[in-house]
């Protein structure tokens, strides 16, 4: 038997999960990562936290498997998009905190930038708003925060990357530097239509090209790490972005197929083949994983608060204990008795794009109970889905008949009949709970030859139930409104 370790860095854990050829999980280790919030819309994470902690999963993985590193066939990655660290290509030692994909301290720069004129630019060649989500700012601001960094990027001694691209260069003893395309096409600085980084990309956020790692396909013979590391060398034959990876694990590799991700945020990605099909309904065009000589693309719509407004419900305001308690907290009364939640904590992503919004409840009466506030919550994810979803149709000229779903937000079943009844589709759950790492495992199968099988597709299907949410939705609606309206008006 052959092994494949997928390594899945997340936004909140760091995974390494070893997968047989017929795809099922033979052992898991993992270690959460500490979020650090300095200021407000600030949101960091340590590098070498990150790297230290995946080597001791692996080891740890390969222990709770009785498995050595000569069983292990390849290495696949999936990891956070749009997060970046710089680091010093000689020590290897990063130069300062790795900046996360929800993090908003670029907001003004990204407001200039639109206020000049360049947005649209910048979305013909990226697929991309022009948003602080996105990390070519993001390396903007450490070139120009860090003591000498700017200096020293444009004489060659620093790198840069994405968490792929970090995790790439450790494992390789400093030796690759290198990311695949699903994850180049998320800094706002690759023309997706080449698959090439932009000069004129560049030169608009000030970006040494040196600093950027080569692109490469996510499936195929990419590198090799270091042999000390693990006993030998061992290939690294996959890369995708976390959402790239789930929309493969998911086998959505043909055109018109759809899923979701609910974890930290919601992910909704459709496949559009090789039509890179340009977004009217804010919504975002990015690469699929790209397994051959051709690129191919997605329509993607991302919400960034949904599984991480119910930690805040958890440790913010200490209405439940523990995550799982909301769907049982939640199914106690019939509706939200008019309560909206907007969970605009780090603003509002598609199809909205308000880096401004902040967060607000409506509705609330003497007899709101925090029953019909876990409520609303839940409501919040599926509506935020929604809207999303009915950008996604009107860009891709057709009606989604199944939605396929994963993430930790899928083991609530009220969650998920709530989604499939404001959807009015299927929604259907994976077999296999860890999709992500599911899908770069099997890339990572593709490009080392190796025959992965496919589990058989017996996850739960819900149905709609033919309840009516118009009343739900128009009451959203009125939310969203009055919170893009505060926006303005502060």
């Amino acid at each position: 038997m052959r092994y494949i370790l997928a390594l899945d860095q997340g936004t909140t854990s760091s995974r390494a999960l070893l997968f047989d050829t017929d795809s099922r999980i033979v052992a898991m280790a993992q270690r959460e990562l500490p979020q650090h919030y300095p200021q407000p819309g600030w949101v960091e994470h340590d590098a070498r936290r990150i790297w230290t902690d995946t080597v001791d999963c692996v080891k740890e993985a390969l222990m709770r498997a009785a498995l050595a590193p000569t069983d292990i066939a390849a290495i696949g990655i999936t990891n956070q998009r749009e997060t970046v660290v710089l680091w010093d290509r000689t020590t290897g030692e990063p130069l300062g905190p790795v900046i996360v994909w929800q993090d908003r301290r670029t907001a003004e720069v990204c407001a200039r930038l639109k206020d000049d004129g360049d947005e649209d630019a910048v979305r013909a060649k990226t697929g991309l708003v022009l948003d602080p989500y996105f990390s070519a700012s993001k390396i903007a601001w450490l070139l120009d925060h860090l003591p000498g960094a700017r200096e020293r990027a444009l004489r060659g001694e620093l790198a840069c990357g994405t968490m792929d691209s970090w995790l790439v260069w450790q494992l390789t003893d400093g030796r690759t530097h290198l990311t695949d395309l699903t994850n180049a096409s998320r800094t706002q600085l690759l023309d997706i239509h080449t698959g090439q980084w932009d000069d004129g990309l560049l030169e608009l956020f000030a970006i040494p090209r040196v600093l950027l790692p080569r692109v490469v396909p996510s499936s195929g013979v990419l590198a090799e790490t270091g042999a000390a590391l693990f006993g030998r060398a061992l290939p690294i034959t996959g890369i995708a972005g976390d959402q790239q990876a789930a929309l493969y694990g998911q086998g959505c590799t043909a055109q018109g197929l759809a899923k979701n991700t609910y974890g930290t945020g919601c992910f909704m990605l459709m496949h559009t083949g090789e039509q890179a099909i340009a977004s009217r309904h804010g919504l975002l065009t990015t690469c699929a994983a790209q397994t051959s000589a051709r690129i191919e693309y997605a329509l993607e719509g991302s919400v960034f608060v949904t599984g991480a407004l119910v930690q805040w419900l958890r440790d913010g305001l200490g209405l439940i204990a523990r995550s799982g308690d909301i769907e049982a907290l939640a199914g106690s009364v019939p509706d939200s008795a008019g309560v909206t939640l907007v969970p605009a904590f780090t603003g509002l992503g598609a199809p909205h794009w308000s880096a401004e919004a902040r967060g607000a409840i409506y509705g609330l009466t003497r007899g709101t109970t925090r029953a019909h506030i876990a409520r609303a919550a839940l409501e919040a994810i599926a509506l935020q889905t929604l809207d999303v979803m009915r950008a996604m149709e009107a860009d891709a000229g057709a009606s989604l008949r199944e939605l396929r779903v994963d993430g930790g937000g899928t083991v609530n079943t009220l969650l998920m009949q709530m989604q499939a009844d404001l959807l009015g589709c299927a929604v259907r759950v994976a077999p296999a709970a860890e999709t992500t790492a599911l899908g770069a495992a099997r890339l990572a199968a593709l490009g080392a030859g190796i025959a992965m099988q496919t589990a058989a597709d017996d996850g739960r299907l819900y149905l709609p139930s033919g309840a009516s949410g118009a009343a739900l939705i128009a009451q959203w609606r009125a939310a969203l409104h009055a919170t893009l309206d505060h926006v303005q008006q502060r």
